[in-house]
């Protein structure tokens, strides 16, 4: 029993939260003017996106200084104020490590570059061909691994006539971690954070620390080429094993791993290095199709069960999420448009009965949805542009007319457009033009009309944290998946024994019921179930508080039940 498995997460992108100083941009004081908020809604930890020292290309995730602060969020002393502000309500606070890779104007990187003896090997340098081609000469890379935005992983630097790795953006070199005096360098980050108060980290990409010396081409039909080789790499779970003893351990810290292409089993040996909750992408890949970011299927429910119920059996705790700052609102693409208020409800429901703890992202409490762009030059992300850039010309296409529906599917801008406050210009986040498109649909979906309405999303998310802090089979309980071949609705039952020899022990047990569709499907609980609806624990409908002993059922559109277990 861990305070981590009962708690509730809330995610802060600080660029799209809150601007305090009206310059378009959120901000840490942004945020402690928002605290009270937070704790209303009852969570028990806020995970808060990068705001170190930055040049933002990829808004954070380009470290330049991991000890300082970026300036358009504020200050040091600001950051001290928000870390009192959240203690002070007994909510926790865990930053974001980004120990993957830095950004390319690091002091690190800018001396490894420059081959001084002591940072030289900080990065991954290779030498590779050169050729004559039509323009001169041409560099090949030392192999054929992909960024995650497009193209290749490679860059060739003339000063100091190599190419270094960047696993994602150019200007985001990866770290060279068979080097003992970088996992030195990020122990002694991890441990000045958590000396200045800091509870945990939620840690990015942190499997793909790992990469094999003699860095093997990948194969041409992943994905993602090269992965095969630094997902999960060779030393990865020494590295792993390491950072927890030396930085986390000492301090009791939580660590929240982000880990694409994670498999139960995998997550499993990563708990035993010490890694708390994982963050697996499974059940985010399934409206991908054959081409990765390019175009979309939809989300097979019987499938989605299949790859809920492996997690749910696994012995490590996930992460439970629909959204972050890097997938589109989950309303728009999980749920549905025109039921926005049903079939978010629908969505929490999901999240806050399953096993492991739920992290809310910012909005998707009041059940914001993706806003729609109209062109490249509204579109921010530069992993967005890079990903089409590439895609078009592969393709042969021109025209953000001919990828608007993709783009907007997918883009992670979805998930960064401003929070909406109120109806007000700018829907409360700033008086001035924002860094970023505003959803359009601010006037009606907001937080000021959220509170006011009992039926509301907001009120829904706020019964749901009150239901699982207030019954520990929600945390504790055991999954068990019933109808698992139904195509529109999802049944599973959660039981704790308490007590007592097996014969004698008294089991709470609750039963969750959400259609995942705009239909109303009638069903039956199987004949061997042998449990009895004793109350409605939370209804998304508002269904009475008694239940009946009817084992047939018949949901409205995206309804979600929740029923104690006689």
């Amino acid at each position: 029993m861990t305070w981590w498995k009962e708690a509730v997460f809330y995610q802060i992108y600080p660029r799209s939260f809150n601007d305090s100083d009206g310059d378009g941009v959120g901000d840490i004081q942004g945020i402690v003017e928002k605290v009270d908020y937070i704790d209303g809604l009852g969570v028990d930890a806020v995970w808060l996106n990068p705001v170190y020292e930055s040049p933002q290309v990829d808004y954070g995730y380009d470290v330049s200084d991991y000890q300082a602060i970026h300036d358009e969020y504020g200050t040091m002393e600001d950051w001290e104020e928000l870390l009192d502000a959240l203690h002070d309500r007994d909510i926790r606070l865990v930053m974001d490590l980004v120990a993957n890779h830095t950004s390319d104007e690091h002091t690190w990187f800018l001396r490894s570059r420059d081959s001084d003896e002591e940072y030289e090997d900080y990065y991954i340098w290779r030498e590779g061909e050169e050729t004559e081609g039509e323009e001169g000469v041409e560099h090949v890379p030392p192999n054929n691994w992909e960024s995650a935005f497009g193209g290749s992983a490679w860059k060739y630097d003339a000063g100091r006539g190599e190419h270094y790795l960047h696993l994602f953006h150019e200007k985001q070199p990866d770290l060279n971690w068979s080097n003992p005096d970088v996992r030195d360098e990020v122990v002694e980050v991890v441990d000045w954070w958590l000396e200045k108060g800091v509870d945990g980290f939620r840690m990015d990409v942190i499997n793909l620390l790992s990469k094999p010396d003699d860095l093997p081409d990948g194969s041409p039909e992943s994905d993602w080429v090269g992965s095969e080789h630094f997902v999960d790499g060779p030393k990865i779970h020494e590295y792993v094993g390491e950072l927890h003893e030396r930085a986390f351990e000492p301090h009791d810290a939580v660590t929240v791993a982000e880990m694409p292409d994670l498999t139960p089993d995998e997550a499993e040996r990563y708990t035993d290095d010490g890694v708390d909750i994982v963050i697996p992408f499974e059940h985010m890949e399934l409206d991908r199709g054959d081409a990765v970011d390019w175009y979309t299927t939809d989300v097979d429910l019987v499938e989605l069960k299949q790859v809920f119920s492996r997690w749910q059996e696994a012995d490590c705790w996930t992460c439970l999420y629909w959204s972050n700052h890097d997938q589109p609102r989950a309303v728009s693409r999980f749920g549905d448009e025109e039921y926005r208020v049903e079939s978010a409800k629908m969505l929490a429901t999901v999240s806050f009965t399953l096993r492991g703890t739920p992290f809310v992202y910012q909005g998707e409490e009041i059940g914001m949805t993706n806003p729609g762009f109209e062109s490249f030059d509204e579109i921010r992300d530069t992993g967005t542009l890079e990903r089409a850039k590439t895609a078009m010309a592969d393709i042969g296409i021109k025209g953000f007319e001919n990828v608007r529906d993709i783009v907007n599917y997918w883009t992670r801008d979805n998930a960064r457009t401003p929070m909406q406050w109120n109806s007000d210009e700018g829907a409360g986040f700033s008086e001035e033009e924002p860094w970023i498109k505003l959803n359009s649909d601010y006037e009606n979906v907001n937080v000021e009309a959220a509170r006011e309405d009992d039926g509301s999303v907001l009120s829904y998310y706020r019964e749901l944290v009150d239901a699982r802090h207030e019954n520990p089979v929600l945390v504790y309980g055991d999954y068990e998946l019933l109808l698992e071949d139904h195509p529109e609705v999802y049944v599973y039952e959660r039981s704790l024994s308490e007590g007592g020899d097996e014969e004698d022990a008294e089991s709470d047990r609750m039963l969750v019921m959400v259609n995942f569709f705009d239909g109303e499907p009638r069903f039956s609980l199987p004949d061997s179930y042998d449990g009895t609806l004793d109350e409605v624990v939370v209804s998304s409908y508002g269904v009475a508080d008694e239940a009946d002993a009817s084992t047939e059922f018949e949901l409205r559109p995206y309804e979600a039940r929740v029923y104690r277990v006689r």
